[in-house]
């Protein structure tokens, strides 16, 4: 397994649409692995291909707390095929965005349909931090950003502070 590099905003790729994954191949399933442990090295509870530059739709997620085992989900192709009417606000964070969360209001439960690392279609239903992970990562696959949930206002103060942090960084 290898780390890899993160991409961060405002890097286009993350706008793009990830396309869908055709076979369980061995490189996809070493791509799965190398983001999960990027994604645990950052660290992160969610990474999706786009963050490290690939327009493939694979996630990875691992919502465990610091004293429970690890539970890593591996998607391909995930997709929402419900979403509850009740919401939750649950502050956000983004391992592309570094330094900047912001709560956001995402549907309480949802059920999604994925590829296993087996190939085989599976679906999960997910509450709590789970639901709102998923649908983050759901999110970026589809070029949307946690910043798109928030007014206007918030997210151009933090698109502000990203962007006077790159020219910090880039002096």
């Amino acid at each position: 397994m290898a780390l890899m590099p993160l991409v961060l905003l405002p890097q286009p790729v993350l706008r793009q649409v990830a396309q869908p994954v055709n076979d369980i191949t061995d490189d996809i399933l070493q791509l799965a692995n190398d983001m999960a442990e990027t994604m645990y090295a950052a660290p992160g509870i969610g990474l999706a291909a786009n963050q490290v530059g690939l327009l493939k739709r694979v996630i990875v997620m691992d919502c465990a707390r610091d004293d429970e085992p690890p539970a890593l989900w591996k998607m391909f192709n995930p997709e929402i095929i419900w979403l509850s009417k009740e919401n939750t606000k649950m502050e956000e964070g983004c391992l592309s965005i570094p330094g900047h969360n912001a709560e956001v209001v995402r549907p309480s439960e949802v059920h999604v349909s994925y590829l296993d690392i087996e190939g085989q279609k599976q679906e999960m239903q997910a509450t709590g931090l789970l639901a709102a992970c998923v649908q983050h990562e759901i999110d970026h696959l589809n070029g949307v950003l946690f910043l798109d949930h928030l007014s206007r206002l918030k997210r151009d103060m933090i698109m502000r502070k990203v962007i006077k942090e790159n020219r910090t960084q880039n002096d």
